[in-house]
């Protein structure tokens, strides 16, 4: 008995072998546009959080007494609001107070959310460069596939980010209760001192905690930079098969290319043929190459080289040049030099104008004779 079988099953990556090809310039550039970057959020995260709370430690004392002013402020006009509206406030007073409080506590907090977004904006920009795409905002219905859904749910990627997770709770959970457990005769005084004394140095834990979290969160940020820095070089790479590919598509393929060039030749050929009779010599190897030269004087500010070929081409341009009379004559050096050195339909170089020169005036002298 005989089994059949498609070894392309065994292939890795599917169709077109393993994935071993460095990522070419296009589909980098593709990726780019599509959103698709080497890019860590951990380095957001770790300066954000490095931020806020270098900020917080800087801008502790304005926050608090800010916070202060606006608890004191919304106290104090409880008793003229009570008697304002004889102890039966309405819903609309209250909501004007509470856009108030909130309009203050925004103002507040405004230089967080400002400080916050900077930071992020700086840290796309240094890891990807600036190069905005709305591509991975348009809506895709193949993400609203359950299957693929699924498929993400339980791939390699989620595995690593659940240990990296892990990972961050661990290192961050050490360094949370190592400092707390530094800090407990602080925290045992606040029992003891008064209300205004406490935050400060609640504020102040918090603050050095913060900034300790920080200082890990920028080694779990390199760490992570550098994986995805493999994982999406590892994710570009192309079989050998996308690479052929991706040339024809740039190229073009090489066979309908093959036959473009075969036309165009077939038409340059035509057209020299055409030519031909209008040539007033034709210099030949003898057997090897033949060029044929016209000079119109009225027309031609040099003599023009209107045929050239080698082998048998040659033969065919000196059969054409029997059939029309056209004078052949032998000059090795010179048919090699213009052959190699002389375009159709070009002129030939000034090194070459007395050699043609000399060539065309005996040629001129013999038909002279011969019409006489």
């Amino acid at each position: 008995m005989i089994l059949e079988y498609n070894l392309q099953f065994f292939a890795k990556d599917g169709p077109g072998g393993e994935k071993t090809e460095a990522p070419t310039s296009k589909k980098l550039d593709d990726a780019r546009k599509k959103g698709q970057v080497a890019k860590s959020k951990e380095i957001a995260n770790c300066a954000g959080i490095l931020a806020m709370f270098v900020l917080l430690r800087f801008y502790i004392g304005r926050l608090g007494t800010g916070f202060l002013g606006l608890f004191e402020g919304m106290y104090s006009m409880i008793p003229s609001t009570i008697q304002q509206y004889d102890g039966n406030i309405p819903i609309a007073a209250i909501l004007v107070y509470l856009r108030m409080a909130m309009y203050r506590l925004v103002l507040m907090l405004l230089p967080f959310f400002i400080v916050s977004f900077l930071v992020a904006f700086v840290c796309d920009v240094v890891q990807v460069k600036w190069k905005p795409t709305a591509d991975p905002l348009k809506p895709k219905f193949s993400k609203l596939n359950p299957i693929s859904g699924f498929k993400k749910i339980f791939s390699l990627n989620s595995l690593v980010e659940l240990l990296k997770s892990l990972v961050k709770l661990a290192l961050v959970g050490y360094m949370v209760y190592s400092y707390l457990k530094g800090q407990m005769n602080q925290l045992f005084l606040l029992y003891d001192i008064g209300l205004n004394q406490s935050l400060l140095l609640i504020l102040s834990i918090i603050t050095n905690l913060g900034i300790r979290i920080a200082a890990v969160y920028i080694v779990i940020a390199g760490a992570d930079f550098a994986y995805q820095k493999w994982k999406f070089n590892e994710d570009m790479k192309m079989t050998k098969q996308e690479v052929k590919d991706e040339f024809k598509e740039q190229e073009g393929d090489p066979q309908i290319k093959g036959k473009q060039k075969q036309r165009m030749r077939e038409a340059s050929m035509r057209r020299m043929m055409q030519q031909l009779p209008t040539a007033d010599v034709v210099i030949t190897n003898p057997t090897h190459y033949a060029v044929a030269i016209r000079y119109r004087r009225d027309i031609d500010d040099a003599p023009v080289v209107i045929a050239k070929g080698a082998d048998y081409l040659a033969q065919k341009i000196k059969d054409v040049a029997r059939e029309n009379d056209i004078y052949i004559m032998e000059d090795k050096p010179l048919a090699r030099m213009l052959y190699a050195n002389v375009e159709l339909e070009q002129a030939i170089p000034p090194e070459l104008y007395e050699a043609v020169a000399n060539v065309l005036a005996f040629v001129y002298q013999m038909q002279g004779k011969l019409g006489a």
